[in-house]
């Protein structure tokens, strides 16, 4: 079992997407796929990607890939077993090129709160160092920390 558990209330909710952004700070493949059922199905910008070894080796690659990555996760809307989320998240190549990363997911969850479903939609913007929005240490993003409305994003 996954807490919080569907039905969501507001506060759970809010509770399983800070929880999410969260796991994805962490940039740890194997504890983020266990927030998902091991049949998951994803829709990830024009990638399928199925279960959570599948879930495990596109977080490899991606975080391979995405340096310095630091998301920013909102909710958007929530019924019974399902919750919609905004975010963004910054990131720089190997090359050293930044990105902000504009997206849309929607989840849906089994009874015991594990994500069986998500759909991504997500835009690179380039962006100069200068303008990064997103930078705390590593890893989880304090409490005290703006989320995106405070952002202006």
């Amino acid at each position: 079992m996954r807490k919080p558990v569907p039905p969501f209330t507001l506060e759970s909710a809010i509770e399983k997407v800070r929880l999410a952004e969260d796991g994805w700070n962490s940039r740890d493949p194997e504890k983020v796929s266990m927030a998902y059922s091991t049949d998951s199905l994803w829709r990830n910008r024009r990638m399928f990607i199925y279960g959570r070894c599948e879930i495990v080796r596109f977080l490899e690659w991606k975080w391979r890939q995405e340096h310095e990555y630091r998301l920013v996760k909102e909710l958007f809307a929530f019924r019974e077993n399902r919750i919609a989320v905004r975010y963004a998240y910054e990131y720089h190549n190997d090359e050293g090129n930044w990105f902000r990363a504009y997206g849309n997911e929607n989840w849906e969850f089994d009874e015991d709160g594990l994500m069986v479903r998500r759909h991504a939609s997500i835009n690179d913007l380039p962006i100069r160092e200068e303008e990064r929005l997103l930078y705390w240490p590593l890893g989880r993003r304090p409490d005290t920390y703006p989320g995106l409305s405070m952002l202006g994003l």
